[in-house]
Parts: C-alpha cells; structure tokens; sequence
C-alpha cells in the first residue's frame, strides 16, 4: 500500500476574510501547547472546536484533539467568525477537532507523531497555513512540506514529523482533525503535490 506523507489539496482562494477573522481571534486567550517536552520557544493554541464533553470545560482539556469522542462543537470564537466556519463547514467529511495554532519566530516542534493519524488508519489531518514565511520548515518523514499560505495540505502525522520557525514573525496554521471517508481519500489520492 502506497502510503503518503502529505498532500497538496486545494488552494483556497478567498482567505481574506479569513485573515480580517483571524486579526480578532489573535486577541483571545491562546494556550501554551500542553505537549510541552515537544517543543522550544512559543507554541500556543486557540481552539475552535473540540469534544462536546469539554465544550464547557478548563480550555485545556478543549485543546486535546486526539480522542475517542463522537460527537463534536464549535466554540464560541468559531461561530462568530462566519469565514472560518464556512470554510470548515464545506469540507465534505466529518470534522473532529479544530484549532488555530501559532509557532513563534525562532521556535521549533520537536520530531514527534501523533499515532493513529493517517488516512490510513481512518483519521486525517489537515493543515492551512493563514500566516508563514519562507523560513518556515515543516518536515514529514524526513520530507520538507512546502506549504504556502492559502494552500490546504493532508498530513500523514502519524510518520514522524517537526517544524522549525527560522523567520521573524509567527506562522499560525488552521489544523483540523476528521474522519476519513470517500470525498477525502479520492482528494488526497488526485492531489496536485502527492509525496
């Protein structure tokens, strides 16, 4: 079975107003990454949408996004950015979690995978940088990622995979977890960029 360390998806092409949404959400409380062994500098956290068990929990446990759940919620900051949730709501598969996570310049991710995270194994993940530079190195399974903002890229997270902001300002990617079905398969199995 051939399988993928990432995809090149789509290019979405009116992240304007994405963008007008994210400028507000930057005035949230956003939360220090809780895996804090993996990685050095700053890595924070806005969750968007999480299991339904925590929707009125500590936001700590809202940032967990690998569980067993079945059932999922928007969170407030989610429903009144209607761009956002828009673009979340026309992806054709089911969506688990959702966050806006931020790596601050000169931080780094430390090699690490999320097991279970494949299209193989049933759950995908996906990533669409709102704010990167050229510096920024995303590497998966030895492989660097060439992401560019605007672009929605499927990351085989269960491979062993790390990040390093060499730039000086932030990258802050819109990373959602869903199920995997036919409509995400047969994207990820035509897309453009197929490593």
């Amino acid at each position: 079975m051939d399988i993928d360390s990432f995809a090149l998806l789509a290019h979405i092409s009116n992240t304007h107003q994405i963008l007008v949404e994210l400028n507000s959400l930057l005035q949230q409380d956003w939360l220090p990454h809780v895996n804090q062994r993996d990685y050095q500098g700053g890595w924070d956290v806005l969750v968007l949408r999480c299991a339904a068990e925590y929707q009125g929990a500590h936001p700590i446990l809202q940032a967990f996004s690998i569980s067993s759940a079945e059932d999922w919620c928007n969170l407030p900051c989610l429903e009144s950015s209607p761009a956002l949730l828009s673009f979340i709501q026309s992806l054709v598969c089911p969506v688990k979690s959702v966050r806006l996570m931020r790596l601050h310049a000169g931080a780094q991710i430390k090699p690490h995978r999320d097991q279970g995270l494949s299209l193989e194994q049933g759950e995908a993940r996906l990533h669409l940088p709102l704010q990167t530079n050229e510096s920024l190195n995303f590497y998966v399974d030895g492989q660097r990622v060439p992401m560019q903002a605007g672009e929605l890229w499927y990351i085989n997270a269960d491979q062993i995979h790390w990040v390093e902001n060499k730039g000086r300002e932030a990258r802050i990617n819109l990373v959602i977890d869903c199920e995997v079905n036919t409509w995400l398969r047969d994207l990820v199995n035509a897309a453009e960029i197929r490593v």
